[in-house]
């Protein structure tokens, strides 16, 4: 007898045990007010390190013969608790709906009781603008254009025939066969000029000075350059139009951007559309040559210039293939990225900083 002495006790202690969690979680559970509170009532019972665990370390206790009746009464138990649980958890979402429906009705008119401020242009939108403003100031005219073309506006009336290899500078997004997302405004330049032609022909002016600005598209993605992106691009027609002209409205556009008295130079460069073609330079606005900041600016890496655009004369076959005579009519363009110019205009380090939305970098502008 004196050998069944532990495993009787044993099995009455867990018995005991149970008894005890079961006063002990009715009016916990009871108690509780919300979900939450409920779940945490349940966690502190039979979570791994709950009141159960204690009980059932007993069980080790217990000899074989006895293991099956005390396993039948933790199981009983979990049962029970698990039902008085959802018991408890059902009559919550009941008193909250009951709480819902008999409480005060809320009007959806009412003003927002939190003010969020009163927003501002996104700085690229704010560039966009004031850079279609100065060139309007400048006798241009603006003109929209379509974002999904075809592939003989975007390439082959611009003189990029399929094979050139100048295709490989612009590596698109195609939409299906002869139809492409724009990688340039100069889809405008074509449409303008056509209609120019037209014009023409029913005796008016060959004159035409247009600018546009819109978003473009091309399969880059890094620091400075982002698949989607924006573009600013004016051209001028004319029957004497030359290089000189060109400089001219580049050196007034400076000006009223940075200030006057700002440097413009023109590199030699090559764009198939253009001919002869230019890189547009403008004198570093975050350097000055007279103090001795330039050999340590980061901007211009200390050469004092800036390339912000491309330019050049309108190539004849562009004029050709728009329907206009390039023996009677001259012409040039230009076209510059306007997230650069806000990038050089607020220090902006990397180009994905204005398309990602977030508040509290576009609440600084």
């Amino acid at each position: 007898m004196s050998g069944d002495a532990p495993a009787i006790d044993a099995l009455s202690r867990i018995e005991q045990g149970l008894t005890a969690l079961g006063d002990r979680f009715r009016q916990s559970f009871a108690a509780a007010t919300s979900e939450p509170a409920l779940r945490a009532e349940q966690a502190k019972l039979l979570g791994k390190k709950g009141d159960l665990t204690a009980v059932l370390a007993l069980l080790r206790d217990v000899p074989a013969a006895d293991k099956p009746r005390a396993g039948a009464l933790v199981n009983a138990f979990k049962t029970e608790v698990e039902k008085e649980f959802d018991a408890c958890l059902r009559a919550l979402g009941e008193a909250a709906l009951q709480a819902e429906l008999t409480a005060r009705p809320f009007d959806l008119t009412l003003p927002g009781r939190l003010s969020l401020g009163r927003g501002h242009p996104h700085p690229v939108l704010a560039v966009r603008e004031e850079l279609l403003a100065i060139f309007r100031d400048l006798g241009f005219q603006s003109a929209p254009g379509p974002e999904i073309e075809l592939e003989e506006n975007n390439f082959t009336k611009l003189a990029f025939p399929p094979d050139h290899p100048a295709t490989d500078m612009q590596d698109s997004f195609w939409l299906r066969p002869s139809v492409l997302l724009r990688t340039h405004t100069s889809n405008v330049q074509v449409r303008e000029m056509m209609a120019l032609a037209e014009r023409v022909k029913a005796g008016e002016s060959p004159r035409l000075a247009i600018v546009s600005a819109g978003a473009v598209y091309r399969r880059d993605d890094d620091l400075t350059h982002s698949p989607m992106f924006h573009q600013i691009e004016g051209f001028l027609v004319d029957e004497r139009v030359s290089m000189a002209e060109l400089k001219g409205v580049l050196g007034a556009f400076a000006e009223r951007l940075y200030g006057p008295g700002t440097p413009v130079r023109l590199r030699p460069s090559y764009f198939p559309f253009v001919e002869p073609g230019a890189e547009v330079d403008v004198g570093c606005v975050f350097c000055n040559p007279n103090d001795g900041s330039r050999a340590a600016c980061r901007v211009c890496k200390g050469t004092g210039w800036l390339e912000i655009a491309g330019c050049g004369m309108v190539h004849p076959d562009v004029f050709r293939h728009t329907g206009l005579d390039p023996d009677k009519v001259t012409g040039f363009a230009f076209g510059m990225g306007i997230e650069r110019i806000a990038m050089l205009r607020y220090g902006i380090p990397n180009i994905r900083l204005l398309f990602e939305n977030d508040p509290r970098f576009l609440a600084q502008f």
